[in-house]
């Protein structure tokens, strides 16, 4: 079963110095329909205006993964990790037992678009840990690059059994990710139009996938799209 969610059914939240599309309740947001995908509790994908600065806040027990798509996106938390990420580059953290942490758009002059996603982790009270990677356009080149995950040695790790994949396919280009029984995809168009089971589908489009043997996407432009597996 393939669900297309488009981006004009999305939540869209405004805050001033942010806007979000929010796929799953989260904050203010509360739709009993859409509490999550499986072990996938949030995928938000927020826009910072210039030198904007989430403030510190609180979270624990959530792993989280976090997407840069334009711009320079910046994290800093109450246990000294500092980084930048810029487009294509993503970030694992471990909440664990707790953790403060802020979002902030490290560049005064440009707005900074980042995915964010949180996973409900297997084990409770972990203790919390930071982990980021450079990644090159061309390592995502016509294939689902696996950004996160515990099972691929070269992606950052994941305190659950679950993946997150990035993928730029070119026009005509088909690819296909395998899902084994038990487990479903939440897919998103980060740029660009592709088409999945015949549907066609555009930038801040997305698809809860379940039931199927593999997801199967073909490039209609060039396009960036995200892909997270979970037990569902």
């Amino acid at each position: 079963m393939i669900q297309v969610r488009r981006r004009s059914e999305i939540f869209r939240a405004e805050g001033g110095w942010f806007t979000g599309y929010w796929h799953f309740s989260f904050d203010q947001y509360y739709d009993p329909e859409n509490m999550g995908f499986g072990t996938l509790r949030v995928f938000n994908v927020d826009t910072l205006q210039p030198g904007a600065v989430w403030p510190l806040h609180p979270h624990r027990d959530n792993e989280v993964v976090t997407y840069c798509v334009e711009g320079e996106f910046r994290h800093e938390d109450n246990l000294g990790n500092d980084g930048v990420l810029r487009p294509g580059d993503v970030q694992h953290t471990t909440i664990g037992r707790g953790m403060w942490h802020s979002e902030i758009n490290n560049r005064p002059d440009a707005p900074m678009t980042f995915v964010q996603i949180w996973i409900r982790p297997a084990v409770l009270g972990l203790p919390p840990s930071v982990e980021q990677k450079h990644v090159r356009p061309e390592e995502r080149l016509n294939r689902f690059l696996p950004l996160v995950s515990n099972r691929h040695p070269d992606a950052l790790p994941i305190r659950q059994d679950a993946e997150v994949y990035a993928a730029d396919v070119e026009p005509g280009v088909e690819l296909s990710l395998p899902l084994e029984d038990g487990y479903g995809a939440y897919f998103y168009v980060v740029r660009g139009r592709v088409s999945i089971d015949g549907q066609e589908m555009r930038e801040g489009d997305a698809a809860k996938v379940r039931d199927v043997q593999a997801l199967k996407v073909r490039g209609l432009e060039r396009s960036e799209v995200l892909t997270v597996v979970v037990r569902v």
